[in-house]
C-alpha cells in the first residue's frame, strides 16, 4: 500500500471496502478493494475465484480492469487495485424524478449483454448482478464484483443463499442449490426494468414474499412446470400454490417503454430457466439493432486504419529491403553428399494403443549407399563444405524433428541406428555378420562415387546398451531375465 495514497472511501461490503486512491508514481486514481480476510500463503490467494476470474476475462470493455494484487505476507491482508469509475448504476436512478431515454438505457442494457456473453463463453456465471455491481463512465459500462462468481461445468448444489435477494430467479428460491447461469439472465432483466422504470420489479421482503411479488407480475407457473423442474431438486418450496394468479403483465408497470422492449424483457424473465434467452441471442434481438450495426462500423473502420498504416509502411519495409547487401552465396556440398532430409520414421509397436515389437522405439529407413561408414575419422579443422555433414549432427536433428527417440543410444560415435535393418515382423536386425557385409558394401561405394577422396575408414564397435534401470538395480534386472 505504500505505492498509493488513500483518499477516501467509497463503500463497503460483506467481505471488503474500497477505497480510492491515488498511485504515487504515476499520479493515476485507482480504486483499491481491501478484502477482510486474511491469507496465509500467495498460492492461496492466486487460487481466489474472483482474481482467476479477472485474469481470465481481462481485455474485455465491459468488465471492470484488475491493475494489481497487492499482498502482505507478514499480516496477510489482500488488496486488489482496479481501475476508478465515476459512480454505480445506482448511485444514477437514486432519487431521480425523471426518466432516462430508452436509447441510454438500450446501450447500457447492450453493454451489460456483451459483458455477460463473454463470462458465459469463458465458462464463468457472475451470480450477483444488480445496480451496484454496474459501475459507470460517461457512457462506458463495466461489470464488477466477481467476488461470487462460479464456474458454469462445476458440480451442483450450489450455495442456496446467493445473490441479492429482488433479483434472484425462482431456480434459486425454490431449488436447494440447483440453478446455472441462466440466474444471471434473470437478474438483468429486473435490472433492466429499474433502470428504465426507476423503481425495483420485485422488492420482497423475504423469500416466500419474493415468489408472490414474481407471481403477481408474471402469473402463477403451472403445477407441471413446479413437479418437473422445481420439486424434484428443492425441499422447501410449497408443493402447489392454492390461488393460480394471472400476472398483472410490465405494460401496465412502465407504460412509457417500447413494444420491442418489452418483447426482449419477456424473453429474460423467462419462469423455466430452460426457456430463458442466452445472451448472445439477446445481442441479435431486433431491439440493439442499430448498437449492432454501429459497432460493424466502428470494427470496419479500424480494419481500415489498420490497413491504411500497413500500407504506408510497405514502401519503407522495401526499401529496406532494397538497400541491405547481396547475401553472399555458400558452396553447397553435392546432392550425393547431403543425407536426405526426409526420413520415413515409423514407430516399432505398431498402433499407439500397443502391439508387438521390440522396446527399442523407432525403425529407421536404411540408408546404404547415402550415408559413409560409421566411424569416420575427419578431423574439425579439414572439413569444408565440399565434404558430407556429419552424420551423428545430422541425425540427431532429424530425430528432433520427428520427435522420435534414438534406436540405439551408444556413445562416442554415429550411432548404429542408421544401419538398423527392419524384419517382416517389425523389429530391428542387428547382427555383426550383416553389420560387416553392409560396412563393406558401403565402403565400397563411398569410393566409387569419390575416387578423388581416398580415406582411411575405421570402424569402431561400441559398448552394449544398458537401461539406467539395469545399472541402478542389477540384481532385480538379473531376477527378471
Amino acid at each position: 500500500m505504500h505505492k498509493y495514497r488513500l483518499i477516501s472511501k467509497k463503500g463497503e461490503g460483506t467481505f471488503s471496502e474500497v477505497l480510492k486512491a491515488q498511485s504515487i508514481k504515476s499520479g493515476r486514481y485507482t480504486a483499491i478493494k481491501c478484502m477482510k480476510n486474511t491469507f496465509e500463503s500467495i498460492e492461496q490467494v492466486n487460487n481466489l475465484r474472483e482474481i482467476q476470474a479477472l485474469r481470465r476475462l481481462a481485455g474485455h470493455p465491459n468488465i471492470i480492469r484488475l491493475l494489481e494484487v497487492l499482498y502482505d505476507e507478514p499480516t496477510g491482508r489482500l488488496a486488489l487495485v482496479f481501475e476508478l469509475m465515476d459512480m454505480n448504476l445506482y448511485e444514477l436512478i437514486r432519487g431521480r424524478r425523471h426518466y432516462l431515454s430508452e436509447d441510454k438505457v438500450r446501450l447500457y442494457m447492450y453493454s451489460l449483454m456483451k459483458a455477460l456473453d463473454h463470462m458465459h463463453r469463458n465458462g464463468i456465471f457472475h451470480r450477483d448482478v444488480k445496480p451496484e455491481n454496474l459501475l459507470l463512465s460517461d457512457d462506458t459500462m463495466k461489470l464488477a464484483d466477481l467476488g461470487s462468481c462460479r464456474g458454469i461445468y462445476s458440480r451442483q448444489p450450489y450455495t442456496e443463499y446467493i445473490s441479492t435477494r429482488w433479483y434472484r430467479a425462482p431456480e434459486c428460491l425454490l431449488t436447494d442449490g440447483y440453478y446455472s447461469y441462466k440466474m444471471d439472465m434473470f437478474a438483468a432483466g429486473c435490472v433492466w426494468f429499474e433502470v428504465m422504470a426507476l423503481f425495483p420489479l420485485f422488492p420482497g421482503q423475504n423469500e416466500m414474499d419474493q415468489l408472490v411479488k414474481i407471481h403477481n407480475v408474471l402469473g402463477t407457473p403451472s403445477s407441471d412446470l413446479i413437479s418437473r423442474k422445481f420439486k424434484t431438486n428443492g425441499t422447501h418450496n410449497p408443493s402447489d400454490f392454492n390461488e393460480p394468479v394471472k400476472g398483472t403483465g410490465l405494460e401496465r408497470l412502465c407504460p412509457h417503454a417500447s413494444t420491442e422492449f418489452f418483447d426482449l424483457l419477456y424473453k429474460l424473465l423467462k419462469y423455466d430457466p430452460d426457456e430463458r434467452i442466452l445472451a448472445r441471442q439477446a445481442l441479435k434481438d431486433p431491439y440493439f439493432r442499430d448498437l449492432r450495426e454501429s459497432d460493424r462500423r466502428q470494427e470496419q473502420d479500424c480494419m481500415k486504419q489498420e490497413n491504411n498504416v500497413n500500407q504506408t509502411m510497405e514502401p519503407e519495409n522495401t526499401k529496406r529491403q532494397a538497400d541491405r547487401p547481396p547475401q553472399r552465396e555458400e558452396n553447397v556440398p553435392p546432392e550425393e553428399d547431403v543425407p536426405p532430409t526426409s526420413i520415413n520414421v515409423t514407430d516399432s509397436l505398431g498402433s499407439l494403443n500397443g502391439g508387438g515389437g521390440s522396446q527399442s522405439g523407432r525403425l529407421v529407413e536404411d540408408l546404404r549407399a547415402r550415408l559413409p561408414p560409421i566411424g569416420l575419422n575427419l578431423k574439425k579443422q579439414e572439413r569444408t563444405a565440399q565434404n558430407f555433414a556429419d552424420p551423428s549432427s545430422v541425425r540427431k536433428r532429424e530425430d528432433k524433428k520427428k520427435g522420435g527417440a534414438a534406436s540405439f543410444r551408444t556413445a562416442g560415435h554415429a550411432t548404429l541406428r542408421s544401419h538398423a535393418v527392419s524384419t517382416s515382423s517389425g523389429a530391428p536386425m542387428v547382427d555383426k555378420a550383416r553389420m560387416n557385409q553392409t560396412l563393406q558394401i558401403q565402403s565400397n561405394t563411398w569410393a566409387k562415387k569419390n575416387p578423388e577422396t581416398q580415406t582411411q575408414f575405421t570402424t569402431t564397435w561400441t559398448r552394449k546398451y544398458v537401461s539406467p534401470y539395469t545399472q541402478r538395480n542389477p540384481r532385480g534386472a538379473q531376477k527378471r531375465t
